[in-house]
């Protein structure tokens, strides 16, 4: 188990103090039992009672970690019970970064189950930035201190959705600018082609960062840095998702339960360190996910040059 003033909790608050926050996607994983979770406390009878897991484990997660990253916000718009139970867990310093729900970053809805009757459809709520203020930021303006950046993921465009890159980065402007000042937003898209110097440029304008992301199709994040202008405001943030060339599905068959590193990737362990020592005006985050390597709390272990326990 990882000690309060074990090397590991001490260097990630000595990147803190830096205003760089490590954390992961998503906490409630079975495989850091014995890790980073006290297995005893979610046991009854002798087997694990999940629902008392994935209910206290997050208390856990934050005597650690000062962010993490919340998938849960793309699938629908936040509840805000679910913000305050959240918030309640976790010390006044620690920061929730999420994911924009995809209502408004789908050009057209996938044909997926989840979708229902609108499957295969235009999406009339694609970048509706009042929609997005009324029905994600109003829930978290409560708890705005808690609230690290907020990021807009926008899955790979088709030529039918965008003919070209610059008419994204026009329809995009346009929804930026619609949107409250005092928040940390971030973009990321899946298209390589949209790598631009004008989509850098009208990020910038806004103090949009872009998000770095680790991605099958994307080039890696050591060459997304490399982009002149790619650091688009005062603070960054970076997503260490998959390997480039790797399927979600094929990483989650191979990693899956997380308990270890199956495919270590030195590249994008060196792009963790090297974002971790930088100095920033503003708090940063850099999320690993348990699919890039097999075990996200190893992953960024290896990267602070220290061991996990």
């Amino acid at each position: 188990m990882i000690a309060a003033d074990s090397d590991f909790v001490r260097r990630l608050g000595e990147c803190a103090r830096r205003n760089v926050l490590l954390g992961t996607s998503s906490w409630k994983y079975e495989g850091w039992l014995g890790q980073l979770y006290e297995p005893s406390k979610y046991l009854y009878r002798g087997k694990l009672a999940r629902n008392r897991f994935e209910a206290g484990c997050l208390e856990e997660y934050a005597l650690v970690f000062r962010t993490v990253c919340v998938d849960a916000g793309y699938y629908r718009f936040p509840d805000p019970g679910y913000l305050s139970k959240l918030v309640a867990q976790v010390p006044a310093e620690f920061r929730f970064s999420f994911k924009a729900t995809d209502e408004v970053t789908i050009r057209r809805f996938p044909k997926q189950p989840r979708h229902g009757d609108r499957a295969g459809c235009v999406n009339e709520n694609f970048l509706n930035a009042p929609l997005f203020t009324e029905a994600f930021l109003g829930p978290m303006e409560p708890h705005r201190s808690n609230v690290g950046v907020i990021m807009f993921e926008f899955s790979r465009f088709h030529p039918g959705d965008f003919a070209r890159g610059r008419d994204f980065v026009e329809a995009l402007d346009g929804f930026l600018a619609g949107l409250p000042s005092g928040w940390q937003f971030g973009v990321e898209i899946r298209n390589a082609s949209f790598l631009q110097p004008e989509y850098f440029a009208m990020l910038r304008r806004h103090g949009v960062a872009h998000v770095f992301n680790a991605w099958t199709d994307m080039p890696t994040i050591p060459e997304q840095m490399a982009m002149p202008g790619s650091f688009t405001a005062d603070f960054f943030a970076a997503r260490f998702l998959l390997r480039r060339g790797r399927k979600y599905q094929e990483a989650v068959d191979a990693f899956s339960p997380y308990v270890e590193i199956r495919d270590p990737d030195p590249v994008g362990c060196a792009a963790i360190r090297e974002l971790s020592q930088r100095e920033m005006r503003a708090p940063s985050y850099v999320f690993v996910n348990n699919r890039f390597e097999g075990n996200a709390l190893l992953t960024i272990a290896a990267a602070l040059g220290v061991e996990l326990i």
